[in-house]
């Protein structure tokens, strides 16, 4: 049900996407509480949210990879 991918949009920034799909029989405030829970515990941001043709939502959630800088 998740497809996690990884895609730089511009150098020195990469950015990690989750694709999330809901059928059309959960409600609108189930699907909200959902993804505030990944919001607030795993650090993803809306990205977009396309609701389709038989009602289910795809919704892409992003959030930013920072890699360590190894020091000297």
């Amino acid at each position: 049900m998740t497809a996690v991918d990884r895609r730089p949009p511009r150098p020195g920034v990469e950015w990690e996407f989750d694709t999330v799909t809901f059928s059309r029989e959960l409600k609108r405030s189930a699907v909200t509480k959902l993804l505030v829970e990944r919001a607030e515990h795993g650090g993803w941001v809306l990205d977009r949210v396309r609701i389709t043709a038989d009602g289910k939502r795809r919704v892409v959630l992003r959030r930013k990879i920072i890699r360590a800088v190894r020091t000297a």
